[in-house]
C-alpha cells in the first residue's frame, strides 16, 4: 500500500474516532445532566410562548440523530394563556422524539434538526370572537432595529415525521371545521435563502374538510394517500404547493395550490383536476347541501372535471368554488327521464354575480353544445343556465331537427300519434325548477312541423300532409300556416292561445284556443269524429312510473280545454248534401260544441243554423234553430235523406221552401239522428209548390177524383205547422189549395207506427174559381159542395190505408144538401 494512502486512512480513522469520542461524550453528558438538558430545552423553547410547554420527561436516543444528538420527550403539552377558559390544548404528544445539533450544546444552546411526533394531538382552536390558541407563539418583533435574541433556537428543521396524530383546526368564528386522523407523514425541509422547501408523503383519513360547519364537510371519511412538493418564500409570504397527485378514496387527483400568509386570514387556492371520475364519487367529495342536488341527477360513464376552490381560513361563509366538466358520449340521467348520447362542457360556480356572496343563491351552472337525444328526439342546447340553487331557474336555447314520429317516444301517443314528416325547433326558455322538474317555462321561439301525418287518437281523427308554425311569443301562443289534410277535406288554420304559458300548467282546462280556419271544400263525414266524446286513453309511464307532465297537462288541454273556430268553407259536403259559401262560428268546450251563426248557400236558398251538441258517448244531443230561405225542396229533402221519412220524400214535393225551426234530438257517431229522438217546433212556407205521387191522395183520388190528375198537384203558396214529437209529426191543421183539389189537413204523421192524418176534401173542382177575385168569396166556396172526410192511418200490413173518418162530425144541412148542386162539370170530373 502506498505510504501516502496509510496516511490518509490514519487521518480518517482519527477523525472517526474523535466523532466517536465527542458523540460519545455529549451522550455521556446528556445521560448525567437530562435534567439540566431538559431545564434547558424548555426554558429555550418558553422563550417563544404566551403560554407552557411542559416536558413530562427527556431520554436519550444512541444513534438515532447520529452525528447529532436524538432525545424522545414524553408527554409533551403546549398551552395558550387561555387554556382555562377554552380547554383546548394546542399539543399533546405521548412521544416526542427531538434531534439536536450536537456542537450547539456546548455554547449552551438547542438547534433542532428533526422532530418525530408520534400518538398525538394536535388541536388548533379560535373561539366565536376570534382568539386563536395559536397566539401562545410570540410573533417576531417589527421593529428591523431591535436587537436579535442570539440564544433563541433555531427554526430550521430538517426533517420530521407524524405518526398517530390527530389534527383538528376548530375555527368557531368563521364555521370551519378541519379535522385529520394522520396514520403517517414524512416530510424533509430545505431552506433556500428565500424561506423553505418541503417534501411531504401523507397518509390521513379525512374526518372534516369544512369551509362551512352549517353546510357540512368535503371529502368526509375519505382516506388521502400521496406526495406534496411544498414551497414558501417568505418576502411575498406564500406557500405554493405544486401540482402533484393525490388519492382521495378511489380516485387519483391532481392537486395543486397556493396560500397567501400576507392577508389575516390566510387566503387560499386550491386546483382539483381528475380525468377520470364518476358522477357519483365526485358528488359524495363535496359538503351535504351540494352532494343533495347533484345525487338527483346522474352521469353513467367517467368524465373529466376540475375545481378551483378559492377562499380564506377566516371569515364565516363559504370558498368559491368554480367546477368545469367534459362529458362525451354518455348517458345523462335527470330526474323520472334519461338523456342518451349526451355531450356537453360544463361549468358550476358559486359566484355567479360578484359581490353577492358564495351561496347557493348565487350558483349558477352553465352548458355549453349540450347534444343528446331524448326518447330518441335528437336536440341541441347551444348555451343553457341554471341559476340559484335554492330556488333553481333555468335558462337556453333549444334546437333540434328530427323525425316527427319520434316524439311519440317522449309524448306518448295516446292523443297525438305521428306516423311521418318532420319538425324544426328552435325555442329559447326560462324555466323554475321544482324539485328539479322544469315548471311554467316561458318560452319564446318557433316549431314547424311539415309533411306530416297524426292522428288525433282520442276521436279517431286522422290527417295527412300535415304542416304547422308555432310561435311562443310573450306568454300566447301562435298556430300558423296549419295545413290538414283527412281523405278529401283540406284545412287551412290560424290559431292563437292568449296567456297558454300559464295557463297550460296552472290551468289547462281555462286554455281557449281561438281558430280563424278556411277551406276550399270540407267533408263533414270525415270528421264525424268530434261527434264522438273523448276515447280514455291508457296512461303513459314514465321512468318514475308515473303519468310524465307533459303529457298530463296536453290531455288536460286537449280535453277540458275550450276552442273557438271561426270557419269559412267555399264547399261543405255531407253525405248527398251540398252547400257553398259557407261560415260559421263553433265553441267547444267540456264535450259541448256550441254553434253560432251558421250561415250556407244550398239548393238556390240559404240556410242559417244556431245550436248545440252535447257529446256523451256513441249518442249525443243536440239542439238546434235554424231558418231557411227559399230553397229548392226536392233538393233540400234529398240533402237531408228525407228527414228520416219513408212515405213523403223529395220525390213527393217541388217548389220553393222557406221554413224556421226549433228542434232537439239525438245524433249517433255517425252522423246519422237517433229514431224518435227528435222533438220540436216546424213552420214552413212553400211557394209555387207541386205535390207529387203522394200515396195518401193518389189512394183517394182511384174512388173519388178518377178523372182529375192527383199525381201532380200544384198549388202557389202552403203555410205548415209541425209539432215533432219523437218518430210523430203532428200536423196543424191546415189549408190545401191546387189546381185539382182543395183540402184540409190535420193530425199526425208518424215515422213508425201511429200515422192518423184526417182529409176534409171537397168534391167539387177549384179550377173554375181562378176567376174570383176576391178572396173573401173565394174562401166560402172552398168547401162548398160535398165533402170526403177521409182518414190515412197504419194498415194491418204497416203500410198506410185510406179509409172513411167515420169519427168526424157530420156537416151541417147546408153541406149535405151541397151535393145537390154539383154543377154539371164537377159531375162529369166526378
Amino acid at each position: 500500500m502506498p505510504k501516502w494512502i496509510k496516511i490518509i486512512l490514519k487521518v480518517i480513522g482519527a477523525l472517526a474516532a474523535v466523532v466517536i469520542v465527542a458523540f460519545l461524550g455529549i451522550t455521556m453528558y446528556i445521560v448525567f445532566n437530562k435534567e439540566k438538558v431538559l431545564k434547558m430545552m424548555t426554558t429555550a423553547l418558553n422563550k417563544n410562548l404566551n403560554g407552557t410547554l411542559t416536558i413530562g420527561k427527556l431520554d436519550p436516543t444512541f444513534f438515532k440523530g447520529f452525528p447529532g444528538v436524538s432525545v424522545t420527550l414524553k408527554d409533551v403539552v403546549i398551552k395558550d394563556a387561555q387554556w382555562s377558559v377554552h380547554h383546548h390544548t394546542l399539543l399533546d404528544a405521548k412521544n416526542f422524539a427531538v434531534s439536536v445539533n450536537a456542537a450547539a450544546l456546548f455554547h449552551g444552546s438547542v438547534q433542532i434538526t428533526k422532530i418525530d411526533i408520534i400518538d398525538a394531538n394536535i388541536d388548533l382552536f379560535t373561539d366565536s370572537t376570534g382568539y386563536s390558541n395559536t397566539s401562545v407563539f410570540k410573533s417576531k418583533p417589527k421593529d428591523k432595529n431591535a436587537p436579535k435574541d442570539t440564544s433563541s433556537s433555531s427554526t430550521q428543521i430538517k426533517r420530521f415525521t407524524l405518526n398517530k396524530v390527530n389534527f383538528v383546526v376548530d375555527d368557531r368564528k368563521a364555521f370551519k371545521l378541519f379535522k385529520f386522523e394522520v396514520q403517517d407523514v414524512d416530510g424533509r425541509m430545505e431552506y433556500p435563502s428565500t424561506g423553505w422547501h418541503a417534501y411531504i408523503d401523507l397518509q390521513t383519513l379525512v374526518k372534516s374538510f369544512a369551509f362551512n360547519t352549517r353546510q357540512g364537510s368535503f371529502m368526509k371519511d375519505k382516506q388521502l394517500n400521496g406526495s406534496f412538493d411544498i414551497t414558501y418564500n417568505e418576502p411575498a409570504k406564500l406557500i405554493t404547493v405544486a401540482p402533484k397527485v393525490l388519492n382521495i378514496g378511489d380516485d387519483a387527483f391532481t392537486i395543486g395550490g397556493k396560500f397567501n400568509l400576507a392577508k389575516p386570514d390566510v387566503d387560499f387556492v386550491l386546483n382539483i383536476a381528475d380525468d377520470n371520475i364518476l358522477w357519483t364519487s365526485a358528488s359524495h367529495l363535496l359538503s351535504p347541501n351540494i352532494t343533495k342536488s347533484l345525487n338527483k341527477f346522474n352521469i353513467d360513464e367517467p368524465f373529466a372535471v376540475t375545481c378551483n376552490i378559492a377562499g380564506s381560513f377566516g371569515g364565516g361563509g363559504d370558498p368559491s368554488i368554480f367546477v368545469t366538466a367534459n362529458v362525451k358520449d354518455n348517458v345523462v340521467t335527470i330526474p323520472g327521464n334519461k338523456i342518451e348520447n349526451c355531450s356537453f362542457k360544463g361549468v358550476f360556480s358559486n359566484n355567479y354575480v360578484n359581490g353577492k356572496g358564495f351561496n347557493d343563491d348565487n350558483s349558477v351552472i352553465k352548458l355549453y353544445h349540450f347534444n343528446g337525444t331524448y326518447k330518441q328526439v335528437p336536440f341541441t342546447i347551444d348555451t343553457a343556465f341554471i341559476n340559484n340553487l335554492n330556488v333553481p331557474v333555468a335558462t337556453g336555447i333549444f334546437k333540434s331537427h328530427f323525425d316527427i314520429a319520434k316524439l311519440n317516444h317522449a309524448i306518448g301517443d295516446d292523443d297525438l300519434r305521428f306516423t311521418k314528416g318532420y319538425a324544426d325547433l328552435k325555442l329559447a326558455y326560462k324555466a323554475d325548477l321544482v324539485n328539479y322538474k322544469i315548471s311554467k317555462p316561458k318560452l319564446a321561439g318557433t316549431i314547424s312541423v311539415k309533411n306530416a301525418d297524426v292522428s288525433y287518437v282520442p276521436r279517431n281523427l286522422n290527417f295527412k300532409n300535415t304542416a304547422v308554425t308555432i310561435k311562443f311569443a310573450g306568454d300566447d301562443l301562435l298556430l300558423n300556416g296549419i295545413r290538414l289534410q283527412t281523405g278529401n277535406s283540406i284545412v287551412f288554420m290560424e290559431g292563437r292561445v292568449n296567456n297558454f304559458l300559464n295557463l297550460y300548467y296552472t290551468a289547462p282546462e281555462k286554455i281557449l284556443l281561438s281558430w280563424q280556419v278556411r277551406s276550399p271544400q270540407l267533408h263533414l263525414a270525415e270528421f264525424l269524429g268530434f261527434l264522438n266524446s273523448r276515447q280514455p286513453a291508457e296512461p303513459v309511464k314514465s321512468v318514475a312510473g308515473g303519468k310524465t307532465n307533459i303529457n298530463s297537462a296536453l290531455s288536460t288541454a286537449f280535453e277540458k280545454g275550450r276552442a273557438e273556430i271561426h270557419l269559412r268553407v267555399d264547399k261543405v259536403y255531407y253525405k248527398n248534401f251540398l252547400a257553398t259559401d259557407a261560415t260559421a262560428d263553433f265553441l267547444m268546450a267540456d264535450n259541448v260544441i256550441k254553434v253560432n251563426n251558421v250561415s250556407v248557400k244550398h239548393a238556390g236558398g240559404s240556410l242559417k243554423l244556431n245550436g248545440n251538441f252535447v257529446q256523451s258517448g256513441a249518442v249525443n244531443d243536440f239542439t238546434v234553430n235554424t231558418k231557411i230561405d227559399n230553397v229548392n225542396t226536392s233538393g233540400f229533402f234529398a240533402a237531408f235523406n228525407n228527414f228520416g221519412m219513408q212515405n213523403f220524400t223529395s220525390k213527393n214535393l217541388t217548389g220553393f221552401l222557406s221554413a224556421q225551426a226549433h228542434l232537439t234530438g239525438k245524433i249517433n257517431s255517425g252522423g246519422n239522428i237517433v229514431p224518435r229522438s227528435l222533438k220540436g217546433l216546424v213552420t214552413v212556407d212553400l211557394k209555387q209548390g207541386s205535390l207529387l205521387n203522394f200515396t195518401p191522395i193518389t189512394s183517394v183520388g182511384k174512388f173519388a177524383f178518377p178523372f182529375r190528375d192527383l199525381k201532380n198537384i200544384k198549388f202557389e203558396n202552403l203555410n205548415m205547422k209541425f209539432d215533432v214529437d219523437g218518430d210523430k209529426i203532428n200536423i196543424s191543421p191546415m189549408q190545401i189549395n191546387s189546381s185539382v183539389l182543395n183540402m184540409d189537413v190535420a193530425g199526425v204523421y208518424s215515422m213508425g207506427k201511429g200515422t192518423n192524418i184526417a182529409l176534409d176534401i171537397p168534391l167539387r173542382n177549384p179550377k173554375g174559381d181562378t176567376a174570383i177575385v176576391d178572396q173573401t168569396e173565394k174562401n166560402k166556396k172552398r168547401m162548398k159542395g160535398i165533402v170526403l172526410h177521409i182518414l190515412a192511418a197504419d194498415g194491418d200490413d204497416g203500410k198506410i190505408k185510406i179509409k172513411w173518418n167515420k169519427n168526424r162530425d157530420k156537416k151541417d144541412d147546408k153541406d149535405k144538401k151541397g151535393n145537390d148542386n154539383i154543377t154539371g162539370e164537377e159531375k162529369g170530373s166526378n
